[in-house]
């Protein structure tokens, strides 16, 4: 995979950004859930209608579970969604060295401590709140928040010290994530002034549930934004589908263009209450963006499929499965557009014609 990547040694006196500096940071230990899909879409779109930057962090740090192939699928789906990032992307496992001087600063200072090899934070006392730009004001007492672990025993840093020092070397100004974080904050915001700096702007974007109103799981269907895609699924409809789950742009309005949405987005259209992932409504809006398109939009989107049969066809490949699989996405683009199915059969060569009316 070629992948421009920085490991970005920031001077940390770097000054603040005069634009929003929004981030992505997935961790590469499975595939692109739509919840996730949907935190980047609000970021980016957020970047875009502000004239920020867009960038995209692989929270890679736990080396077990972190693929490679993960990481392309996440990537994949971001590319396949049209949201594009502006500078190189960041990979978290780069950057354990800084992490480590931040957690030794941090216990040089007496803001830390050691705990059977490994160093704990001490959490300061007192009211820890933040303006959310989503819920509003959100407060803590930093008493009944224990002393939390940042660098464990092997060195390797916890999850709350190192986004908070990537987000500080990366300039961030705002975080915007699911509200599942919103336990975490707390203790980043603690974390962002013992080290002497400033937090973020931080909001908290309502959770995606199924129509049963519980968190949305496989148990509800596919939940991959690469399923859908499999699925026929066009990425302008998804990317319409996502962007109204938990954020209104005022009106009636639900089918929108990328221009439109950016032009429309803010904060302040992003919801409390947790959205509700209606596949019914995914087909419609789906439906909507395939009867406006032409063949020519629609063939690239089984190019991958038809290159799986031609593979077929010419021996080189021997999985049926496969072939079966990308048999039946090309009947489904048959289905949803008659004229690019054809497009896509005039394509194919004789060989594969034969074959298909063999089997």
């Amino acid at each position: 995979m070629d992948i421009e990547q920085s490991t970005f040694d920031i001077d940390p006196d770097l000054p603040i950004a005069t634009t929003p500096r929004v981030r992505f940071a997935p961790s590469p230990t499975g595939y692109l859930h739509v919840g996730g899909a949907r935190t980047a879409l609000f970021n980016w779109l957020y970047a875009r209608h502000t004239g920020g930057t867009f960038l995209l962090r692989i929270e890679d740090t736990d080396k077990q579970r972190s693929t490679d192939e993960h990481t392309k699928v996440i990537i994949d789906g971001l590319d396949w969604l049209g949201l594009d990032w502006d500078e190189e992307v960041v990979f978290q496992g780069a950057r354990i060295v800084r992490h480590q001087e931040a957690a030794d600063r941090l216990l040089a200072e007496g803001k830390a401590y050691l705990d059977e090899g490994a160093i704990r934070f001490r959490m300061p006392p007192g009211e820890i709140a933040w303006d959310d730009a989503v819920h509003e004001r959100i407060a803590f007492q930093g008493e009944d928040l224990k002393d939390f672990i940042i660098l464990r025993t092997d060195r390797t840093p916890i999850y709350n010290l190192a986004v908070v020092v990537d987000d500080i070397d990366m300039n961030i100004t705002h975080v915007l994530r699911g509200d599942d974080h919103i336990s975490n904050t707390p203790k980043q915001i603690a974390l962002y002034r013992a080290l002497g700096h400033e937090p973020p702007v931080f909001g908290h974007v309502p959770m995606i549930n199924g129509m049963d109103g519980k968190k949305l799981s496989k148990r509800h269907g596919a939940t991959a934004v690469g399923d859908y895609q499999h699925l026929g699924i066009l990425p302008a409809a998804m990317r319409n589908f996502l962007a109204l789950l938990g954020w209104s742009p005022g009106g009636d309005r639900e089918i929108m263009t990328r221009d439109e949405m950016v032009q429309l987005f803010s904060f302040a259209g992003v919801q409390k209450k947790a959205a509700v992932f209606d596949t019914t409504k995914l087909e419609w809006m789906n439906g909507q963006y395939r009867s406006a398109a032409t063949p020519q939009d629609l063939f690239p989107l089984i190019a991958p499929q038809l290159d799986e049969l031609i593979a077929f066809a010419l021996g080189s490949k021997k999985d049926l499965t496969q072939m079966k699989k990308a048999g039946a996405a090309c009947l489904e683009l048959t289905r949803i557009s008659p004229p690019a199915g054809l497009l896509a059969w005039l394509s194919t060569p004789k060989i594969l014609r034969k074959r298909a009316k063999k089997d």
